[in-house]
């Protein structure tokens, strides 16, 4: 079990001011309306757009939450703040409240990773996808392909987010800067592949063309320098003068 300071310091969920405990959108008891879910308030904070809203019957089954006890603090009060269940007035005091609202964002991204891997959650990121709500691909040669988030490691703290291009097949930092805080095990490793599997007809036809550099319009020689270095091919005469 982690300790519970474990969960003080920023956990690579989010941008800090928009964190549970210190979002700018304020506290929330002044935030939510009674038809404003807990997971419909995460969601919609700034810098969530790469998330969707896990179904509360998901969360209610306790298979689907099996071994996330251990990786938790306060493991059964970020449940309940998750499905909106009251804590007992009294039963923690301040700063145990702030761990346990810090602890369900770090849950709900843990349950996040398995969620989107139903049928239920691919179809979600697939209507976010098809809106690019998690961006486009900077590659030039892509032409602004919509992308899908993730990550380097299913586990937690280890890799921020990052978006994978179907296009070009490669990985890039998202763009918005409170993207690229957000902890890549909340989408996991297996996502964005079983998702373009499950959807072929939403890979696009690789682009052919590449970049071809010149220089006053003419196209560098393979046997030049820069090219053979690209390619790994050679050392440049310091490389060699300080080998020897």
């Amino acid at each position: 079990m982690f300790a519970a300071e474990d969960f003080a310091v920023s956990l690579s969920n989010g941008p800090k001011d928009n964190s549970f405990a210190s979002s700018e959108e304020g506290s929330l008891d002044s935030e939510l309306s009674k038809d404003t879910s807990w997971i419909m308030w995460f969601c919609s904070l700034k810098g969530n757009e790469f998330f969707c809203e896990v179904d509360e019957e998901f969360i209610h089954d306790d298979f689907n939450l099996t071994g996330l006890s251990t990786q938790v603090a306060f493991y059964e009060h970020a449940v309940d703040t998750i499905l909106d269940f009251d804590i007992p007035e009294g039963e923690l005091d301040e700063r145990q409240q702030e761990l346990v609202e810090v602890a369900a964002e770090t849950l709900y991204g843990l349950i996040h990773a398995r969620f989107i891997l139903t049928a239920r959650g691919l179809q979600l990121m697939l209507e976010k996808f098809n809106r690019a709500d998690f961006g486009r691909c900077p590659r030039v040669l892509c032409h602004g392909q919509p992308v899908v988030p993730v990550g380097l490691s299913d586990t937690p703290r280890q890799n921020t987010v990052k978006v994978f291009c179907p296009r070009c097949w490669d990985i890039f930092n998202p763009r918005s800067r409170s993207h690229c805080t957000l902890d890549g095990a909340y989408w996991g490793t297996t996502f964005a592949h079983l998702f373009f599997h499950t959807y072929p007809d939403r890979i696009p036809v690789r682009n052919k063309e590449t970049y071809i550099p010149r220089i006053y319009g003419f196209r560098l020689h393979e046997t030049s320098e820069e090219v053979r270095r690209n390619h790994g091919d050679c050392m440049s005469s310091g490389d060699t003068n300080n080998a020897e």
